[in-house]
This record gives structure tokens, sequence and C-alpha cells, in this order.
């Protein structure tokens, strides 16, 4: 692999290496998260599927515990690590893959609009790969006579299903994760830059490694709530077609309820979405840092303009990822300049900075 180990990196940007580790990050990430929050879920889940005797997070909580004892809590522990394990190293990797092919074929769309796609994009595979855990994981937290965990759950579901039983979710699923997926990137990315600029009023590297944390789990927090909301109908509509409440989409809306879809389990999710979204952004960005990777960027970068009197350049300065490899100065004409500034995130801009630096085209990237 070119590149390994150089400069104290295990591969170079942007190499099929680079993806492997982002992969692993969210593989990681998403896997240990999940798994820890796996009682939060076993409540949500019986709540969803039985809102009548389950109707509040307490009675769910003492009813499962008289009921069931303190087992049932873990149970579909194995479909969250490894199914949300597999999504997240698929939303993860894919992502940082897709947002370098959009950021080449869409030089000048703004930030947004590559955040959007690039995290639709990962979010579509990453869904095919949860759905067949999805199905068992459900199926076993909510009939516990089912099955006691994937290794039996997967040929069970088969025999009675067949394959259709692990994809019966799976528009839904997509409803559920797909603007999920999307708000959570751009709220994260939005979310970091306003606190910087507006709260903190400092630029990252300037900031000590404390209110940084803050200003990512402040962040997480912000993006796992906000897509949890949106997502909230998707998740509903999920639970009650994977255990048979409903056997199609249209008759799972109206069973459920127009005001229900978006406040049965909501508060749950909310408490459940939040720290989960939080530590996966710590996690992911804590792998690719020890990878000798940088962070996945998180706020806009900057540049500056100097007028000397023999020339003219634009400089880009380091941006919060912290290599030095960041930094670059470009010149251009000193008498014909045209001072008219194109709005450019710097990440993109690094990514193809030949696409952005044609004639008399100065990026602006503001920090």
């Amino acid at each position: 692999m070119r590149g390994l180990f150089e400069g104290g990196r295990i591969c170079e940007e942007y190499s099929a290496g680079y993806y492997g580790v982002c992969a692993v990050g969210g593989l990681i990430s998403a896997g240990t998260t999940h798994l820890a929050i796996t009682p939060f879920d076993v409540l949500k889940v019986h709540m969803q599927v039985n809102p009548v005797k389950y109707n509040s997070i307490s009675t769910c909580f003492t009813t499962l515990l008289r009921e069931q004892g303190p087992s049932a809590f873990w149970r579909g522990r194995g479909g969250k690590f490894f199914g949300y394990g597999i999504q997240g190293a698929c939303r993860f990797g894919l992502y940082e893959y897709f947002k370098k092919v959009y950021s080449n074929l869409l030089v000048d769309q703004n930030r947004s609009t590559i955040f959007f796609l690039s995290s639709a994009s990962a979010e579509v595979i990453a869904n095919v790969a949860l759905s067949p855990f999805e199905a068992v994981k459900v199926r076993v937290q909510a009939q516990p006579w089912f099955a006691k965990g994937l290794i039996d759950g997967f040929p069970k579901l088969y025999a009675s299903e067949g394959l259709f039983g692990f994809y019966r979710g799976l528009v839904p699923l997509w409803g559920r994760n797909l603007p999920f997926s999307m708000i959570m990137f751009s709220t994260f990315e939005h979310s970091v830059n306003f606190l910087y600029r507006n709260v903190i009023q400092r630029r990252k590297e300037d900031c000590s490694k404390a209110q940084q944390l803050g200003v990512t789990c402040l962040a997480g927090y912000a993006a796992g709530s906000v897509g949890s909301i949106i997502s909230n109908p998707a998740d509903n509509i999920v639970a009650s077609l994977y255990n048979r409440k409903a056997s199609s989409l249209t008759l799972a809306v109206k069973k459920i309820g127009l005001m229900n879809l978006f406040t049965r389990s909501l508060p749950i999710r909310i408490m459940l979405v939040g720290p989960v979204v939080t530590l996966q952004w710590l996690f992911y960005d804590t792998i690719k840092v020890l990878s000798g990777l940088c962070a996945l960027m998180d706020s806009e970068g900057a540049i500056k303009l100097s007028k000397g009197s023999n020339s003219r350049s634009v400089e880009v300065l380091k941006g919060q990822a912290g290599p030095e490899r960041l930094k670059a100065l470009v010149s251009v004409n000193n008498d014909n300049i045209d001072w008219r500034l194109s709005k450019v995130p710097l990440e993109l801009y690094l990514l193809n900075p030949a696409k952005y630096l044609k004639g008399n085209f100065l990026p602006r990237i503001l920090y």
C-alpha cells in the first residue's frame, strides 16, 4: 500500500487503506455504543410494540424486571453490536468515499449539499447490511420465545418467512435512517461551526482539549436529538412491521395513528440516540487520529487574502484536523485579479484545489 506508515500515518488519505480505517472506526464506534445502550433499546421496542401495557418508561422497566428478570434488558445485544457495527462501518467509510466523489462532481455546490448526498448514498447501502440483523433483534427483544439471539434467530426467521423476512422492514428502515443520517451529519457540522464562531469565538486549535471535547459533545447530542425527532415515525413503523403487528406499511401507519407516529417512544429515543451519537463521534475521530489521519473536518476552515506590492496570494490556513499539509500558498496574477470571492468549504478545496483555482477565481473559505 502506497504511503504506508509514511509520516506517522498508516496510509495515505483517500486511498483504499484510508477508507478501510474509516470503516473500522465506524464499526467500533457504532457497535460498542449501540451495545452499551441495549437495555434502553429493549424498553423502546416494547413501548412501540405494546404501548397499552408499556405506556411509560418506568412502567416498562418495572414490568419487564418483574416478569422476565434482569436478563430481559440485554436481549438482542448480538444484533445491536454486529448489526449496527456493520452499519457504522458502511455509514462512515462510504460517507468518506462518497464525499470525495461528490466533491469532484459537484464543484460549485455548497457544503450541506455534499454532506446530504454523501450520507444518503452511504446510508442506503448501510441499511441493506443492517436489515437482517435488525429483523432478528426486534423479534428476539419483543418475543422472547422466538429465539435467544442471532445464532438461532437467523435460521428460524429464514425457515418461517424466507429471505423476505430479513428485509420486511427495509423500506421503513431507509425512511428512518436516511433522514437521520443526513440530518445527523449536517447538524453536527453546523453545530460545531456555530459553537466555535458564536459561543467560544475562537478557532478550534486555539481552544483547550476540554473546550474541544465540550463542543464535540454538545454538537453530537444536538445532531442525535434532531435526527431522532425527524426519524421517529419510521422507527415506530419498523418495530410494528418486524413484530407482525401490521402486514404492510399503510396498515402500520393506520394502526399506529398519525400523532403516535411522531410521539410514541420519542423521549426514550432522544435519551438513547443523543449519547450514542456523541460517543460515536468521539470514538470515530479518536481512531482516525490514532491512525495518524486527520479527524473528520467538523468546522469550516479559513483563508487569508494578502495584498503585497508585487504579488497576490491565497493562504489556506491549517484546518481543524491540524496536519501541516493543509497549509498551502497559491500564487495568482498580480495585475488582472477579480476580487469577487466565492465561498468554498475548506475540505472540498483540499480534495481537489485545481478545480477551484482557474484563471482569476479565488476560493474563500470562511472560519
